[in-house]
């Protein structure tokens, strides 16, 4: 998990995400898409531009 969460707050400098990253991170470390959601909520990430409206 502490992997997942290094690899969302390298990705996310300023505090943002876009949505094709965290698809792309959740297929890097095999998790589902709704692990990532909640992880950058605990991170306080926002997530950018969602087309699927999974965040």
């Amino acid at each position: 998990m502490e992997e997942i969460k290094k690899s969302l707050q390298e990705a996310s400098p300023e505090g943002k995400i876009a949505c094709p990253i965290c698809f792309k991170i959740a297929r890097k470390h095999n998790c589902s898409v709704a692990e990532i959601g909640e992880l950058c909520n605990q991170l306080k990430i926002k997530i950018m531009g969602c087309q699927l409206g999974c965040f």
